[in-house]
């Protein structure tokens, strides 16, 4: 018979097992993923933490606000005499070799005055 049953039993129908597998594998997939980030995370904290307690030995304090940096009293006299030493140390560092000044001859001889020379002209 053409159109008759088919000599070929139906399949059997899929296990339970093969139905769950693909959820099984996405679990799994899950966990690594779980794991990992985990792991990420425990480090980030690890490493705010060191970052923070150095920063606090230089006096500067991270926290939600934002960053604070506390400043050390400074006397006035003590910035002025450390502003004036810093000055002082530049200028003696310091040479011009080709400055001539206009007013003091620095080659030691006595200079003629304006006045005098203008007189005598």
């Amino acid at each position: 018979m053409a159109w008759g049953a088919s000599s070929k039993p139906p399949p059997p129908p899929p296990s339970t097992l093969v139905k769950i597998l693909p959820l099984l594998i996405l679990f799994f997939f899950l966990a690594i993923a779980a794991v990992i980030g985990y792991h990420i995370y425990c480090a980030a904290n690890e490493i705010t933490n060191a970052a923070g307690k150095k920063l606090e030995g230089n006096r500067i304090v991270c926290s939600r606000d934002g960053v604070k940096v506390s400043v050390t009293h400074v006397e006035d006299e003590t910035y002025v005499d450390r502003t004036q030493s810093i000055l002082v140390k530049a200028w003696n560092l310091s040479s011009f070799p080709a400055y001539r000044s206009r007013f003091f001859k620095t080659d030691g001889s006595k200079s003629k005055s304006r006045k005098s020379s203008v007189a005598s002209r």
